[in-house]
């Protein structure tokens, strides 16, 4: 998730209130008073405009100046026409800098730069359609490519210890989060939003698997589901690779009868471990979930593939085997 400010310049109440709705955390300021103003709405991040560094980009030749700034700075980059080819330089060397945008063609452009996008954006505007619309497209910027996997192997195995997580969102059908053995493939486990005749729709929660899988949280990172504790981020995905941020409300450990599922992707055999139970859910390639006691062998359902390890969650390019 990209590093997203809101510039404001006169209190409004109403549309700072919009803003707080759409997730806003971080507010640039000018003025102290405009903050402390804010702060009286909501517990959120000031900064003040004195507090950040704003450079404007001229030639080429600025760009090892920017560098060195933005290791230990906020840095604004600021230019009088948009520049994308000094951002990719920027970016592809390294530098992490904010920059303004004021309507959808802005944010479109910011995310793309080298399939990566900036740091960070400042929004620049005062119209709340247009400050939801920029909002919507940043929070949903992030997509990932699912592949289908065949079921190979379906195995019933003995208890363990396994997590429900407990979000603070509501999932729709479609959605829920990325868990596996190993951090180079992760199933999609379809949130508990279904309806069924053994109990209640439960839209927050994925029964996502024992202690020692992995889930994907946010930035791509991953975490054991033994480490997820409230207040914690992690990425909700639906079934077309589209992310959006949730927030652990609590997490859920219990003894529960588990089962193996075993799928081949491009000629690899990858495995996840779930409870052995009719509400739990993998999902098909046209998002509907599929119960893990009616799954069959030559079935496909959908997994997130990647390469490399992982070393506390971040991802490197070392050789690592998972078993």
């Amino acid at each position: 998730m990209k590093k997203v400010w809101l510039n404001i310049e006169i209190f409004n109440k109403d549309f700072i209130t919009t803003a707080l709705e759409c997730g806003v955390k971080t507010f640039l300021v000018s003025d102290q008073v405009v903050g402390e103003e804010i702060l009286k709405l909501a517990k959120v991040e000031i900064i003040l405009r004195k507090d950040i560094i704003f450079y404007e980009y001229q030639n080429q030749s600025d760009e090892d100046k920017i560098l060195d700034i933005s290791r230990d700075n906020n840095l604004v980059l600021e230019s009088k026409t948009w520049e994308i080819i000094p951002w990719e330089n920027l970016i592809a060397k390294g530098a992490k800098f904010f920059v303004f945008v004021k309507n959808i063609d802005d944010i479109k452009n910011a995310l793309k730069v080298l399939e990566i996008g900036v740091y960070g954006v400042i929004i620049n505007t005062v119209d709340r359609d247009i400050l939801k619309e920029i909002l919507k497209k940043v929070y949903f910027k992030k997509s990932i490519n699912l592949s289908p996997a065949k079921v190979t192997k379906i195995k019933i195995l003995d208890s363990g210890d396994r997590v429900c997580v407990d979000t603070c969102n509501l999932m729709s059908i479609g959605e829920g989060l990325l868990i596996g053995n190993s951090s180079n493939c992760l199933f999609l486990v379809h949130s508990e939003s279904i309806e069924n005749s053994y109990c209640s729709p439960r839209p927050f929660r994925v029964n996502a698997g024992p202690v020692h899988a992995y889930v994907m949280v946010n930035e791509g990172k991953t975490k054991y589901l033994s480490e997820i504790n409230s207040g914690d981020e992690v990425a909700i995905v639906n079934y077309k690779g589209e992310v959006r941020v949730g927030v652990t409300g609590r997490s859920k450990i219990e003894v529960r009868p588990l089962l193996m599922v075993e799928a081949i992707s491009g000629g690899t055999t990858y495995s996840v471990i779930l409870q052995n139970a009719e509400t739990i859910n993998l999902v098909k390639e046209d998002g509907n979930p599929v119960s893990v006691t009616n799954l069959k062998e030559g079935d496909n359902v959908l997994v997130y593939l990647d390469t490399g390890g992982r070393h506390f969650g971040i991802k490197i390019e070392e050789s690592i085997v998972e078993k």
